[in-house]
């Protein structure tokens, strides 16, 4: 092997290995987290209030309720808002979610067709 050789090939490895570090680095990103997690609701008019009660908060990247599973996958920033504050967010908006049960009044507050039925309290 040749120096013009030995130099084209240890470019092509050095270009190839910052390529790889490069994808590797903006696919893992160790400041977001994503979870799923069960938000009552009925319809499409239910996943434009259950995800635009996020729409505005700080810290909330991507969100996406689907009215067959009743599954909210979130995915946010820890370190600006917590799952707890996320749940909270949206029984205030009258959805009952895993953990969170909206109050009577914010639940009475949505429309006829968005009142899902509501399991039992403790």
């Amino acid at each position: 092997m040749n120096y013009k050789n030995s130099i084209q090939l240890t470019m092509a490895f050095l270009v190839s290995l910052f390529i790889f570090s490069s994808t590797t680095i903006v696919a893992q990103n160790p400041t977001t987290k994503t979870e799923t997690f069960k938000v009552y609701g009925n319809c499409e008019m239910c996943q434009d209030k259950i995800e635009g009660a996020l729409k505005r908060k700080e810290g909330v990247l991507k969100k996406n309720w689907n009215d067959n599973t009743k599954m909210l996958t979130v995915t946010f920033d820890p370190a600006k808002i917590t799952l707890t504050q996320i749940k909270q967010k949206i029984a205030d908006e009258g959805y009952d979610t895993d953990e969170i049960q909206a109050t009577e009044a914010a639940y009475n507050n949505l429309e006829k067709c968005c009142q899902y039925k509501r399991a039992k309290t403790k």
